[in-house]
């Protein structure tokens, strides 16, 4: 008879049993008893509980012993703290187990194999006892705030009595790690009123196939509508240590669908070893196999489905893992706990950033790009082969960026540039990115070296400044959790404009109607970075050094045209899942001809243009004999994201349309390739940014279902401004009456043929009197920068507020 005060079977616990045996052990028997009947599929096992844990600590003397050698323990002295809890442990794996514990602990474990043989058909050759995983799962009854998650040891592929005894106490002795020890001491916690359980469960032959961990949400942003599967071949340690990058897998709740994945390059494996005192080992992938899918897409559908059922069963977001049986081929879940890591941004408050000492010292003033401060260390960069040098948290330096340089504005704390307008890439990508931006200084990278410690402040109006040292700096928090009531009764829609889809998920949390404009731009430079007539041509490509990096991207697609498909498809589905159901707007490539160059391979299909800024953009390229093909797979990318992955929220838009003749033959092509205006709901939009769109308005609307004004071309091309030259940035304004002249006109056409007409230019992010303007015009829609969008809706709201009572 085994005693049930010191042993479990999962069949007898619950998750209210967590003082018991702890958080994993309780979790694993809520799951074997609650969720077997929906499907999902638990091995079976058995617990030891906290009373067998003071049991053996009290039989043996051990507390007492502890205490001892923990007296007097400082955990700032780390050698102090490893000899101490080394000691601990010692003292514990060499203690005895009482007998009866140790009867108990192998009854169950024979009652397990006996359970497990008698279900096989015949006993596996050469096996006389089960494969366990033995795992450590820490109680802590008065302390229900305390995580003990990664603190305790796991221990695999154990198969004999010995060993499995072996084993147990090894889990016990872990509650004295070195990092537990110190983590009860940081939080205050007594170490002897938390017990350790340790669970015993059948190992599942992963080893011979795939492992990994599920979350049910996104675990950097907190974004509830996606699950995150991630998987490796052989046992789930690896992913646990590091020592390989996994697969992973994003599906979309509501459509139950695939919308992104990343597969890896997996070297090793860890798998089971015939040396019982290493049962497990790493061995090498195939290079054949290491870049291949490591689990089918059916099986990431088919776990995405059991971690909505547990995240379901527990009304909770879950950290979830999991193992792939080799011999059954069958899936099964190994443990469940709530998802702790992630934290969200409070998106319920206004953000103002305020210098708290001035400097007189000003290096360099330009145009300033958003509202933020950012200060650190310079790092001057003049040339795109030297990015590499750039550190996370300084502050780049240079003459002017261009899409190649993103990888390292993401990590900036703040960028001042010599050239630019307020629309220049570097201009638009910090503020895509919340990075503080001053453009257009005309001296700053001569007067800036590496090395100098500078701060960077755009909270001073339109004129940025670059003062001498770190400067300290507040930012003050307005509670906008009374915007609800007058979002639902706005009229005007506020949509957000995105680049990258990795701030999709957080920017989702802004309330937001929708995404006015999202570039493809980012999505290729960022994560495509080839040139598609380079992938088309991929056999014919004369550049060998274009060709090897092509292949190295590439790896695992023998139709190169594919990747470029499958990469844009993610990107668009990833931005549509952030903000479904509402509409997102996607608008088609708009590299010049110098930016999409700069793409791998890419020299060989560009021609050298005087201004590209007005040359071969937009609408020309996609008719063009030349680039049609390239043209072709983005409508592919879009089929394929509206259609199999089922984001038929997302819409298009043609920017930089010169005539209605130019918008006749995109439109072909794009029926041509699937894309049909009215069918399963397909909207296509047209930027209006060039006179022509505005003074034909009512032709381009028999062709369009929506209209999007791009005041930054616009402005550029009704003042005859070049938008990224500093020299003539002074005459470049959004707010001249010819500018809003026009936007008033194409406004009134767009409602007269009852086309719906929004904006996605810069001039409402920056100026919120001309986001006024355009309700005043009234304007469907205005789509902002994220960090402008509070600001400018209660601007808009109490334009809203003024308009309805004067009519009154």
């Amino acid at each position: 008879m085994i005693s049930s005060n010191y042993i479990k079977f999962f069949q007898d616990i619950t998750i209210k049993d967590v003082p018991l045996v702890g958080g994993k052990n309780a979790s694993l028997g809520e799951m074997y008893k609650n969720l077997s009947d929906q499907g999902i599929k638990v091995p079976n096992g058995f617990a030891t509980t906290a009373s067998a844990y003071n049991y053996f600590l009290e039989q043996t003397n051990l507390r007492e012993n502890i205490k001892k050698i923990l007296d007097g323990l400082n955990i700032k002295d780390v050698t102090d703290l490893a000899g101490r809890g080394a000691a601990v442990r010692k003292l514990i794996v060499a203690a005895e187990f009482p007998s009866d514990l140790s009867q108990a602990i192998l009854e169950a474990y024979k009652k397990l194999s006996a359970e497990y043989f008698l279900n096989l058909k015949s006993k596996i050759a050469n096996q006389k006892f089960l494969h366990v995983a033995v795992r450590s799962s820490a109680t802590a009854e008065d302390l229900p705030d305390a995580s003990f998650a990664g603190q305790q040891e796991t221990f695999l592929n154990i198969s004999r009595e010995k060993e499995l005894l072996l084993a147990v106490k090894k889990c016990l002795a872990s509650l004295f790690t070195n990092r537990a020890i110190s983590y009860r001491v940081d939080k205050g916690f007594n170490h002897f009123k938390i017990a350790l359980s340790v669970g015993v469960q059948k190992m599942i032959r992963s080893d011979l196939a795939a492992s990994g961990v599920v979350f049910t949400i996104d675990t950097e942003s907190g974004f509830a509508n996606t699950v995150l599967v991630s998987s490796i071949y052989g046992l789930g340690e690896n992913i646990v240590q590091g020592k390989v990058n996994p697969d992973e897998f994003y599906v979309f709740k509501p459509t139950k669908t695939i919308i992104s994945r990343s597969i890896s390059r997996k070297k090793i494996k860890m798998v089971y070893n015939a040396n019982s005192k290493h049962p497990v080992k790493d061995v090498k992938v195939p290079v054949s196999q290491q870049c291949r899918q490591s689990i089918t897409d059916e099986q990431v559908l088919k776990l995405a489905d059991w971690a909505r059922q547990i995240e379901k069963h527990y009304g909770r977001a879950m950290d979830i893992e999991w193992a792939l049986d080799g011999r059954e081929n069958e899936l099964y879940i190994i443990q469940a706990r709530p998802e702790t890591i992630h934290s969200v941004r409070d998106y319920s408050v206004i953000e103002e950033y305020v210098l708290e000492k001035k400097n007189n010292k000003i290096l360099s003033t330009g145009r300033s790009v958003g509202n933020r401060i950012g200060a650190g260390t310079a790092n001057r960069i003049m040339d795109i082969k030297d990015i590499a040098k750039f550190k996370p948290g300084q502050v780049l330096v240079t003459d002017m960026t261009d899409p190649d340089w993103e990888p390292i504005m993401k990590i900036a704390s703040a960028i001042v540039t010599d050239k630019g307008g307020r629309t220049c890439h570097a201009a638009i990508v910090s503020r895509e990115l919340g990075v503080p931006c001053v453009v257009g200084t005309g001296d700053v990278s001569r007067k800036v070296k590496t090395g100098r410690a500078i701060t960077v402040s755009c909270a001073e109006g339109d004129l940025g400044f670059i003062y001498e040292g770190k400067l300290p700096f507040k930012i003050n928090k307005t509670s906008i959790k009374n915007l609800s009531a007058g979002w639902q009764a706005k009229k005007t829609k506020i949509m957000m404009n995105i680049g990258s889809p990795e701030i999709a998920f957080q920017a989702s949390f802004i309330p937001n109607d929708g995404v006015g404009l999202a570039r493809e731009e980012f999505i290729i430079n960022d994560q495509i970075k080839i040139h598609p007539l380079a992938l088309i041509n991929y056999a014919k490509l004369k550049d060998k050094s274009a060709k090897k990096k092509i292949a190295e991207l590439t790896i695992g697609y023998k139709d190169k045209k594919q990747y470029f498909i499958d990469k844009l498809a993610q990107g668009l589905a990833i931005i549509a899942a952030a903000f479904y159901p509402k509409d997102v707007i996607i608008r088609f490539s708009d590299f010049k001809t110098n930016e999409y160059a700069n793409l791998i391979g890419g020299a060989a299909y560009e021609p050298v243009e005087g201004n590209p800024m007005i040359g071969w953009r937009g609408a020309s390229r996609y008719y063009s004999p030349q680039f049609k093909p390239a043209f072709e797979l983005e409508c592919a990318a879009m089929k394929k994201a509206r259609e199999e992955m089922k984001l038929t929220n997302l819409k298009a838009m043609v920017p930089f349309c010169r005539t209605t003749a130019e918008a006749e033959q995109v439109i072909k092509i794009m029926a041509d390739n699937g894309l049909k205006r009215g069918f399963n709901g397909f909207e296509l939009y047209c930027m209006v940014e060039i006179p022509s769109n505005v003074i034909l308005a009512e032709e381009f609307a028999k062709l369009f279902d929506g209209f999007s004004i791009g005041s930054n071309d616009l402005t550029q091309l009704t003042l005859g401004v070049d938008r990224d030259s500093a020299l003539v940035s002074q005459v470049y304004d959004e707010n001249n009456e010819a500018v809003k002249k026009l936007i008033k006109q194409a406004i009134a056409a767009a409602k007269k043929t009852g086309t719906k007409i929004g904006i996605c230019g810069q001039a409402p992010s920056d100026f919120p009197e001309f986001a006024q303007f355009l309700v005043a015009c009234g304007i469907d829609s205005i789509s902002l920068n994220p960090d402008t969008v509070i600001k400018t809706t209660l601007a808009i709201l109490e334009t809203e507020k003024k308009a309805k009572s004067i009519s009154a």
